[in-house]
């Protein structure tokens, strides 16, 4: 539950946790990776290579890359066969043991995010609009804690990155699942190979920037995602959701199909929405700044 982020102890960290190396089809070492995040100002990465056959299923080990100031949780994309669409599964596992095992014989894609699941890892739905991922594929992942809202390569390179249409759908039919943005970086642009990198991070809430106190921030919710906006606070105060951000100009609760309610202005940072329409629901903040940039708080139950 989001509110539960901003009330928890601790400070916010920012990170991202989907990043490709040369370990699978990245352009930069996975040292250049982590290099590049910690002087962007990032807190921590998880560096989450395509656990594939062809890679020689990749666990990459970024411990080394590890500073006072910055940390890295290990990880991977998980592949198996097959969405209804009828391509491979990508599943991300952030905070995988180095000694996960390969993709055994006759595995499907549910049953190895399961398998994540049981070693520890937070499994999230990736790039839900990208390749075309369905309610009922959703549901064969019920270990499944977030879903991608959005995805920064997938709307650079083919325009669709989004994912909360698609986190909606599954909070209408009951599910209660939270919210992550990630860059899935490739450093694909070799004039300016940042190009696919800096575009959607979580900000998470732990008390210390180590794996651990990480990891299970993220399966408590303790999140928000944005692409530049932050969210500074999100309390209820009697029948209001009252919401401080920095300067935006649009903050948003959407609920239940067209449920809304929302404050527009020029330097917002402050919004005080009305709850009697969500009561008995769901709702999440989404704020907006002038350059179109967004933020997304993690659905809250009321």
């Amino acid at each position: 539950m989001s509110l539960d982020a901003f009330a928890a102890p601790g400070r916010f960290w920012k990170g991202n946790l989907h990043t490709h190396s040369t370990r699978s089809d990245g352009r930069l070492s996975p040292e250049e990776v982590c290099t590049a995040y910690r002087l962007k100002g990032y807190d921590f990465i998880c560096l989450s290579d395509h656990f594939l056959d062809r890679y020689e299923f990749p666990m990459t080990d970024t411990r080394p890359y590890r500073t006072d100031s910055f940390t890295t949780i290990i990880g991977a994309e998980l592949h198996g066969p097959d969405i209804q669409g009828g391509e491979k599964w990508h599943i991300l596992a952030v905070g995988l043991p180095l000694d996960f095992a390969p993709l055994q014989e006759g595995e499907t894609g549910p049953q190895i995010a399961r398998r994540a699941h049981e070693a520890g890892a937070f499994v999230v739905l990736p790039h839900p609009e990208w390749y075309g991922l369905t309610e009922a594929d959703a549901a064969a992942i019920p270990e499944a804690m977030a879903v991608e809202v959005y995805n920064h390569i997938s709307e650079l390179r083919v325009g669709r990155g989004g994912g909360a249409y698609f986190l909606d759908q599954l909070l209408v039919s009951g599910r209660r699942i939270n919210a992550i943005a990630a860059d899935d970086a490739h450093f694909f642009n070799e004039q300016n190979r940042m190009s696919d990198a800096f575009g959607g991070w979580v900000m998470v809430k732990a008390t210390e920037n180590t794996p651990e106190a990480l990891l299970a921030a993220l399966k408590a919710g303790h999140n928000y995602s944005t692409q530049g906006p932050d969210l500074f606070d999100i309390r209820v105060e009697g029948d209001e959701l009252v919401v401080e951000t920095s300067s935006v100009a649009q903050i948003t609760l959407c609920g239940h199909h067209s449920t809304s309610e929302q404050r527009w202005g020029c330097d917002l940072r402050e919004a005080r929405l009305p709850l009697a329409r969500f009561k008995g629901g769901w709702g999440r903040v989404v704020a907006v700044d002038d350059a179109g940039r967004k933020a997304w708080s993690n659905p809250m139950w009321f």
